[in-house]
């Protein structure tokens, strides 16, 4: 038999263990579990720690009992790899290994004060005062700030960092810590591409930064050992695969980047999931934005491999949207409605739909504003209204890539794709249609986990994945090309462009709006 990686896939709506052939690259066992989000007040979005982690031993343990069904001996599973959420931030207890709050997710909105206090410090209170270091604008999205939030707001957190016991991670963190071993010996540690995404990390240097830590009054102690994205970092120490060495560890979207095998500088992939983001390699030196993109560390294979950067547009709704639609509106069903609902309209009739309800990302950082639909007349009905959202998803993908055309100097000429969204045969046509390129699919859409078993295989010690080789030959694909022309595809280009300068600008918490950017209750 063949040896075996699994990946660890821990996302915003759901975590999975895949297992994977080393040799071909072939997924062929799986199990998903979905999370569920928790909506204390208005903008803030966190999950329970203690989900997370039940749901990746449920995972690992269902998808093992699925292999022996198949008569796979799991003992030729190898080595493990973990992928995660980024930004999502967890603090836990070292003494009792128990979270000591909920992990508050990425796109959460109660940091916005936050932000505008350690803004209103920087030299003439510039967003961008610690790019040069760090990459990012100070921004909601990035995890130090909400780690802040958590020191000021949370007595548990507070008293546990008073007495040493508490530590900080990213979901990856908080995984890897749990599996081997937790309170009993866990490692306490985390990969370039997740410390990258903090705030907290010198993408130059390539570790943590003692003066971005003063800036954020953030104890060092409470920081993971920052490793590379494949190494043996410990083993795991239950369930099936105890003893087996975790080995790879990427966030996402670096993870997709890997297993699109966009491995040299230039390539690009882009990835429809909770959110959107669009990932051009530049190579071995940081290349710095100039149009509202982000500076990030997209991988470092081995602790004596060089690290690789990567230009990132970061769009917080993309899948959030047709989760939306469907629970808070019901205007589907199910998300796999939303493409036959939007076909049978063909058209959005002129409605334009801007999703920003975490405020705008790429290329904007723009908190203050908020979702809007416009452009609605007595005919617009709940089609429309799906085929306007898939559109959004598409016009935020133009707007990431114009920004990366005019960074890089080099435009792209085809656009790589993976992500749940990307079964949605309409929204790639669509895609290919606004951005008048041809968009590639990959068959096996299961690139995020595929990148983490690739670092998780390649490991010095597991040496049973050859990066240098590609698996199975090549890559099948599904190609989208544009069938509208292009004065057209400008021309609702345009129509959307005007329609997001109207979403600006609704939330103004230091102008007599609520602190937390929750909106004021209704006095009668």
């Amino acid at each position: 038999m063949d040896p075996l990686v699994g990946a660890i896939d821990q996302g915003t709506s759901s975590t999975r263990f895949l297992v994977f052939n080393a040799n071909t690259g072939e997924m062929l066992s799986q199990h998903q579990v979905e999370i569920k989000q928790i909506f204390p007040e208005e903008g803030w979005v966190e999950e329970d720690p203690r989900e997370i982690l039940k749901s990746v031993y449920d995972c690992v343990e269902t998808t093992c009992d699925k292999l022996r069904q198949l008569n796979i001996n799991i003992s030729n599973i190898k080595a493990v790899g973990v992928t995660n959420q980024r930004e999502t931030t967890v603090v836990w207890d070292k003494d009792t290994g128990e979270p000591l709050y909920n992990a508050i997710v990425w796109l959460d909105l109660r940091t916005q004060p936050t932000v505008e206090r350690l803004i209103s410090k920087a030299p003439g209170k510039d967003k961008n005062h610690l790019k040069n270091k760090t990459g990012l604008p100070i921004s909601t999205y990035f995890s130090a700030v909400k780690l802040r939030w958590m020191l000021d707001n949370v007595e548990q957190v507070q008293r546990a960092v008073q007495s040493g016991r508490a530590l900080f991670g990213t979901v990856d963190s908080w995984i890897i810590w749990c599996l081997t071993g937790g309170k009993y010996g866990g490692v306490h540690c985390t990969d370039v591409s997740n410390a990258s995404r903090t705030m907290l990390f010198n993408i130059h240097s390539l570790q943590w930064d003692s003066e971005l830590c003063r800036y954020f009054d953030v104890p060092i102690n409470m920081l993971p050992n920052v490793c590379s994205s494949s190494e043996i970092y410990g083993h795991m120490t239950s369930g099936s695969l105890t003893g087996v060495p975790i080995s790879g560890c990427l966030g996402d979207q670096s993870a997709a980047l890997v297993g699109q095998k966009c491995l040299k500088e230039g390539q690009a992939k882009n990835t429809y999931g909770t959110g959107c983001f669009l990932l051009r390699n530049t190579g071995l030196k940081p290349v710095m934005s100039h149009h509202g993109l982000l500076t990030t560390v997209a991988y470092k294979l081995g602790k004596n491999s060089p690290a690789c950067y990567a230009l990132e547009g970061s769009v917080a709704i993309a899948g959030a949207v047709v989760q939306w639609l469907k629970d808070n509106m019901g205007i589907v069903q199910s998300s796999s409605e939303i493409e036959s609902l939007a076909a049978a309209a063909g058209t959005s009739h002129g409605c334009y739909f801007v999703p920003a309800f975490s405020g705008l990302y790429a290329p904007y950082w723009e908190p203050s504003a908020r979702g809007i639909i416009c452009g609605l007349t007595q005919f617009t009905n709940r089609k429309h209204l799906a085929f306007a959202a898939l559109e959004a998803v598409c016009f935020q993908t133009r707007e990431i890539l114009d920004a990366m055309n005019q960074d890089s100097g080099v435009p792209l000429t085809q656009l790589q794709v993976d992500g749940g969204m990307t079964s949605n045969r309409l929204l790639m046509q669509l895609q290919a249609d606004i951005l008048c390129m041809a968009i590639v699919r990959p068959i096996m859409s299961e690139t995020t986990a595929l990148g983490a078993a690739m670092a998780a295989g390649a490991a010095e010690g597991v040496d049973v994945w050859n990066l240098n080789l590609s698996q199975s030959g090549p890559v099948l694909t599904q190609t989208y090309s544009p069938q509208i022309n292009l004065e057209e595809s400008e021309l609702r280009y345009a129509r959307w462009k005007k329609a997001v300068q109207k979403s600006m600008n609704w939330e103004t918490s230091s102008n007599g709006g609520p602190a937390d950017g929750r909106a004021w209750p209704l006095r009668y």
